[in-house]
């Protein structure tokens, strides 16, 4: 069985590095003319591009072939007021870093941040969803990578969870088939537990992400090997291995707050449950606010501490 590593967005290793520059609306507002408007935000795109192309470059290097990319790439992308034609002046950009993307094997997605809310009873906050999630495509097809996919929670629970989930599976047949297909959906620490989320996946046929830290904090009761192999079985029809997140608790046990590094006992005993009940290979995404550094660390751990784990490079094992 074969696990690969991946980290989100930002490499601590490649100082004053950063793919997520942006461009508030007010700063955006105080510069006078249109002309000065669009070189400023061609200019924070370009930054972030290249500095994007670096840290692929880094997780090349490293044998990271994993990892979340940043779904603040372009600066005031979807903003009504905005709404700038980036497309037409990164075309190329784009296809060099799909480019490296592809040539290198990598696995990379996104996960759109939380304003995206599928289950809303407000129209306009599905709309923009649907208009947000429709520029994150727009950036996979840029790159011309097929396989890029976007992890989203269900959202809220009001007015009840049943209520919620048939507003979620209501709503998601009004989206673009070319957003559907790239969703990922995963359990989150406050509303919707693993077992909710499992069940609406059975039903819209997405793939699920288990995030196992968001089930220690909330869950439905059971044990997590019990839905391990229906979670695995989620991702049958796709061309990628199942995704999992894992993260430590920062200050106390089920402490929502990620920490800076992984308990490696923890992601042991997690290793050893998924292998006791499924035989398919996995990519675990480690969501810790160390980010690179925590995965160097956590393979570094692991040597210690399990030696009958075989190293094939330094993001991945096999168990």
């Amino acid at each position: 069985m074969i696990v690969r590593l991946g980290y989100v967005a930002i490499a601590l290793n490649l100082p004053k590095v950063t793919s997520s520059s942006t461009v508030t609306y007010s700063r955006y507002e105080k510069i006078n003319n249109e002309e000065d408007r669009l070189h400023k935000l061609k200019q924070v795109t370009y930054s972030n591009l290249k500095d994007l192309e670096t840290i692929l470059d880094y997780n090349i290097s490293n044998n990271i072939h994993f990892y979340r990319i940043t779904s603040n790439l372009v600066p005031l992308a979807t903003h009504p007021q905005v709404m700038w034609d980036y497309r037409k002046y990164f075309k190329d950009d784009f296809r060099y870093i799909g480019k490296i993307i592809k040539d290198n094997n990598m696995r990379v997605d996104a996960h759109p941040d939380q304003f995206n809310v599928i289950n809303s009873d407000k129209e306009s906050v599905v709309e923009n969803t649907i208009k947000s999630l429709n520029m994150q495509v727009d950036m996979f097809e840029d790159f011309n990578y097929e396989d890029g996919k976007m992890v989203i929670h269900i959202g809220g629970g009001k007015g009840g969870k049943e209520e919620s989930i048939k507003r979620f599976i209501t709503n998601l047949e009004k989206f673009p088939k070319r957003i559907k297909e790239r969703l990922i959906l995963e359990n989150d620490d406050k509303t919707f537990t693993a077992r909710e989320v499992l069940k609406i996946c059975q039903k819209t046929k997405l793939p699920m992400v288990l995030d196992v830290h968001h089930y220690n904090c909330h869950n439905s009761g059971g044990e997590l090997k019990d839905i391990l192999k229906d979670v695995f079985k989620t991702w049958e029809n796709e061309k990628l291995p199942t995704k999992v997140h894992f993260s430590s608790p920062k200050e106390f046990e089920n402490d929502r707050k990620h920490s800076d590094y992984i308990d490696v006992d923890a992601f042991i005993e997690f290793l050893d449950l998924v292998k006791e009940t499924v035989d398919e290979d996995f990519d675990v995404m480690i969501e810790a606010k160390q980010k690179d550094l925590t995965l160097i660390k956590l393979m570094n751990d692991l040597k210690e501490k399990r030696k009958d784990i075989k190293f094939i490079d330094k993001s991945t094992i096999e168990i």
